[in-house]
């Protein structure tokens, strides 16, 4: 009876330890495919609220991942160094600068 308990709580250790390890497998390759976004310049302008962003280019409207790296800048016209995730209509914001009048002004034209 002992060497049956013993086995069982054996195999129940046993697969508890595989199933952790699938799971820490599994967020490594999501971590690896989300960091594999380049980076790119898009001009546009960003929410008020500082959680969206819309391009200048398509007006497609955009969801600021880290809206803290744009903070001081709602309402305004930048161009943002992001990385873009289309598929979720998300971009994590690398750096961003301001958008001068003349570039906003040839955006338009």
């Amino acid at each position: 009876m002992k060497k049956l308990l013993t086995v069982c709580f054996a195999l129940a250790l046993f697969l508890s330890t595989a199933a952790v390890a699938q799971e820490a497998m599994k967020q490594d390759n999501n971590m690896q495919a989300d960091s594999g976004a380049k980076a790119v310049n898009i001009k546009g302008k960003i929410s008020a609220d500082g959680t969206m962003f819309v391009a200048d280019k398509d007006g497609k409207s955009w969801k600021i991942i880290n809206p803290d790296a744009v903070k001081g800048h709602q309402g305004h016209h930048v161009i943002l160094n992001a990385h873009v995730y289309a598929d979720k209509g998300e971009v994590h914001v690398m750096s961003l600068k301001m958008a001068s009048d003349n570039m906003k002004n040839n955006s338009m034209q």
